[in-house]
């Protein structure tokens, strides 16, 4: 028995030096039973003509020219054209193995699965990170049922908060689309389709490259990137509804979170001149205090932070300047690395 049809929506902007890398990965997957819906968002460069001529080489490519409205806008557009019984999102500038599509789909009609996710690289120009830190290449795949899978997507560990490279059931998140005019946008959506999973496969070998620019966070920061705290806090009223048993973990990415980009509105201090983003943070941080002190408690190190931001936030970013001082003269512990191997 043939198994359904998997569309892969992929929205397209500004990546004229990586697509063909990215179609060509999709068009040669071993699953050839695709439907490839390429959304050129506007891009200005030659991107939309490469697609239009890869759609006259392959009738299994969709193609839609629009206006630029941002990677949710351009996915919510790709939903519209699915015709397949699993969905599959990938970043242009990524890429997927070639047995990826196979594997995914077999271990979802194998169990039943809503969803199912594998490993992926962290993909750099000259090398391929792998996260070991829980898993091995060799492992066993495992299965996950709801209540764990919510856990695991709210402390972001094994379970990411990306929508792409995992394989979903269409009928799961054909309604549920994602939040336009956001940065973080998967952080607004993922935990609406995981609330309906019953059924979720981890496989551990990497399938996916999800490739690294040389773009830094801190060099491009900007308060925009503060959609993601508030991606977070939407979440959080979300669970506290639907999986109350969540409530301490996910305040304490939100503690974290906050944290860290107060550390960055400091250090990019010109883009917040006036200080009214930072001062946001510690006023969610001081109108929170018990609660999100109780969160943390048995976060030794979160704690301490959390504990010397609240008297005062320098106080905090000094804890963090001599930990990074002890580690480079070998004193502290060094944190946990990524397998490293060529590309």
């Amino acid at each position: 028995m043939r198994c359904g049809k998997v569309s892969i929506i992929v929205p397209i902007y500004k990546v004229e030096k990586y697509i063909h890398r990215c179609i060509e990965s999709i068009l040669h997957q071993t699953y050839s039973n695709l439907e490839i819906i390429l959304i050129d968002d506007g891009s200005p460069d030659n991107c939309g003509e490469i697609v239009d001529q890869y759609a006259e080489q392959d009738d299994r490519i969709k193609v839609l020219h629009k206006k630029n409205g941002g990677l949710s806008d351009a996915r919510n557009h790709g939903m519209k054209l699915v015709t397949g019984e699993f969905t599959m999102f990938v970043d242009s500038d990524d890429w997927l193995e070639t047995l990826m599509i196979e594997r995914q789909v077999n271990y979802c009609v194998k169990y039943r699965a809503d969803a199912v996710q594998s490993a992926f690289y962290y993909a750099y120009d000259d090398l391929l990170l792998y996260d070991n830190r829980h898993y091995e290449q060799g492992d066993n795949h495992i299965v996950l049922d709801n209540k764990t899978l919510m856990y695991e997507l709210v402390i972001n560990e094994k379970v990411k908060n990306f929508a792409w490279g995992k394989l979903y059931r269409t009928v799961l998140i054909k309604d549920i689309p994602f939040k336009e005019a956001v940065l973080f946008e998967d952080v607004f959506w993922a935990h609406q389709v995981m609330h309906h999973i019953t059924t979720y496969v981890m496989i551990h070998q990497p399938l996916y490259y999800y490739y690294q620019r040389d773009d830094s966070i801190v060099a491009n920061y900007t308060p925009r990137n503060l959609d993601i705290i508030k991606g977070l806090k939407e979440r959080h009223s979300f669970l506290e509804k639907y999986h109350s048993d969540l409530k301490n973990e996910s305040y304490k990415v939100i503690t974290k979170t906050c944290l860290i980009h107060y550390n960055l509105l400091l250090i990019n201090w010109k883009k917040d001149k006036q200080g009214v983003h930072r001062k946001e943070i510690r006023y969610y941080i001081h109108n929170n205090y018990q609660v999100l002190k109780e969160a943390v408690k048995d976060d030794n190190k979160l704690l301490k932070q959390f504990s010397l931001f609240s008297v005062h936030p320098i106080l905090n970013i000094m804890y963090l300047g001599m930990k990074k001082g002890l580690r480079k003269i070998q004193f502290g512990a060094k944190p946990a690395g990524l397998e490293r191997m060529n590309l």
